[in-house]
């Protein structure tokens, strides 16, 4: 299934390059600027820790948008969930460790800084964005984090490129299969498009109706205000039907799926039922006091799992 990491470069090993200067990101770009030092680079220059920006158009195969912590040999590509972007991620970049690691959060097409590069919103346009930046990159091989419908796409990523993925990291992860729903369920995931009210009541269900009403509508607005809504729909039609299942099984990659433990969608059980079985290599760890949302809910608890995970 797995082939070795290319022999000029092992596992986790990134190129080496100096750190160069930079222009902070105002505040407005999620709080990153100010909290991280995060700087914008012209393409092709490497930042220890940067915003890449791109032309709305990448018909031309120009850089692709995305948000860089750290400078550390540890590569990772980090996918963000239905409701998300790059830069909605919480206080959990404060906990990244910027010297082990090097992170590179990418946003979707229709969502966040590349809210307008228009696409096909499906996950085989992830995959094949995900393996563009990497290139860009210079990123022969590296690990994925994806949270929630990210960890599906990672799992398409991992189904195009095999050869090229070190470890795979799911939170509050989406199985390879078809994610299935009653009548109800569907009308209220396919009407969250154009209805908020349908979006806070996922948002409530998904981190156990504990999280305070501020924080999910400042989610509900946050996933509006960033994200098209023909790509929102349009991705969940992509990634809710979408059977990966026989091409993963069995796959040997090192697997971690996180999940919150108050998640009342895709709990423990769930990842023992599906990600255990297809994956050999694969460990299920809950977070105490987490919903679907452990990054924000319990940033350090978050971070050291993931990071010690990539570490082993």
């Amino acid at each position: 299934m797995r082939q070795p990491p290319s022999p000029d470069r092992g596992p986790g090993t990134a190129a080496a390059a100096p750190p160069r200067p930079g222009r902070p990101v105002p505040d407005a770009i999620g709080g990153v600027g100010r909290a991280h030092g995060v700087t914008v680079g012209a393409v092709g220059r490497t930042y220890g820790v940067g915003f890449h920006a791109t032309p709305v158009t990448e018909g031309e195969r120009m850089a692709i948008a995305h948000r860089r912590i750290g400078t550390g040999p540890i590569r990772v590509v980090v996918l963000h969930d239905w409701f998300g972007t790059s830069a909605n991620w919480g206080s959990v970049l404060d906990y990244l460790d910027p010297e082990g690691f090097s992170y590179a959060f990418l946003d979707y097409r229709g969502y966040g800084e590349r809210r307008d590069v228009t696409g096909r919103y499906s996950l085989p346009e992830i995959a094949d964005d995900v393996l563009e930046l990497a290139d860009q990159l210079g990123w022969d091989t590296f690990s994925l984090l994806g949270h929630s419908m990210g960890a599906k796409a990672a799992q398409q990523v991992l189904v195009r490129a095999p050869e090229r993925i070190e470890k795979l990291i799911g939170i509050a992860p989406v199985p390879a299969a078809p994610y299935e729903m009653d009548d109800a369920t569907h009308e209220l995931f396919y009407g969250a498009a154009q209805n908020p009210e349908n979006r806070r009541v996922i948002l409530d269900l998904v981190t156990g109706n504990r999280a305070s009403r501020h924080w999910v509508n400042g989610m509900v607005a946050h996933s509006r205000a960033i994200s098209r809504p023909e790509a929102f729909a349009a991705y969940l039609a992509s990634w809710q039907p979408l059977d990966l299942s026989a091409q993963v099984k069995g796959n040997t990659v090192p697997v971690l799926a996180l999940v919150g433990e108050y998640d009342l969608a895709l709990t423990a059980d769930v990842m023992r039922a599906t990600w255990k079985v297809w994956y050999p290599d694969c460990r299920v760890r809950t977070i105490p006091g987490a919903g679907h949302y452990p990054p924000q809910e319990t940033p350090v608890a978050f971070a050291t799992e993931v990071e010690a995970f990539l570490r082993s």
